[in-house]
């Protein structure tokens, strides 16, 4: 059984994980008819359904565990900006296609890791989540590591493109890795994945592929945080205006 305390933390947290997930999912469906060219266009769209469906699979455990009635939905459709707390990284504009494959170099190679060790977690649910989505990460990272290595070691336009997106991207990788007392109490409960002791290897994976890309890891050492605390940039608020724009205007709506 678990504690009223822990089950409020576990909601919060896989609410958290679903927030990062639907943010992300958004992000890359804006590539929808503006990828570069038609099978690219594809493999964004389904990686976006990928990160969608993994959404829906928090969410609707949240609502599960919620001792009030609430769907997936709710939490997707109702809630304001402030009340997200997804990774920062997550809700940067598209750019272009070479910022969107260094973000996803990022979160692809964080979540190979983080999937991973939630799939060892003593929340079954949790540990299911992870042990299908790390197959489908297994492929996005693929994708965006060979990306990378093309695009750095390309042109130099393309090149540049890649350097500059590192640049823009590189403070927002700290937040990936901190935790706050909720996750903490998750994690000494043997639930949560402690993602500091993520960044190691991370970053060692980072430099090998940049190193082959041709690229230089940033000097300058720069942070944001704030996700999930719900202090966002106003780009999470132009992403909510789309999202949930149906919803907000015909509540309660069904088809």
């Amino acid at each position: 059984m678990i504690k009223s305390d822990t089950n409020k933390a576990l909601i919060e947290y896989a609410v958290r994980l679903g927030d990062d997930s639907l943010i992300l999912g958004h992000r890359l469906s804006e590539w929808c008819s503006n990828g570069p060219f038609l099978e690219e266009e594809l493999a964004l769209a389904n990686t976006s359904l990928d990160y969608l469906g993994r959404a829906r699979m928090f969410y609707g455990y949240a609502a599960e565990l919620s001792a009030i009635e609430i769907t997936e939905d709710d939490f997707a459709y109702t809630r304001d900006a402030r009340e997200f707390q997804n990774h920062l990284i997550h809700e940067l504009p598209r750019g272009d296609f070479s910022f969107t494959m260094t973000r996803q170099l990022f979160v692809d190679l964080f979540n190979f890791e983080f999937l991973r060790q939630l799939s060892e977690s003593q929340d079954e649910t949790l540990k299911a989540i992870a042990s299908k989505a790390i197959k489908e990460t297994q492929y996005h990272l693929r994708r965006s590591k060979s990306w990378v290595k093309q695009l750095g070691d390309g042109t130099r336009e393309s090149h540049d493109r890649v350097q500059k997106a590192l640049n823009s991207l590189w403070g927002y990788r700290i937040e990936l890795f901190e935790l706050d007392e909720l996750e903490l109490q998750l994690v000494e409960a043997g639930i949560a994945v402690d993602s500091r002791k993520l960044a190691n290897a991370w970053h060692r994976q980072l430099k090998k592929i940049l190193n082959e890309a041709t690229l230089t890891i940033p000097e300058q050492e720069w942070i944001v945080r704030g996700g999930r605390e719900g202090y966002h940039t106003e780009s999470l608020g132009h992403i909510l205006t789309d999202l949930q724009f149906v919803h907000r205007s015909m509540p309660g709506l069904t088809w």
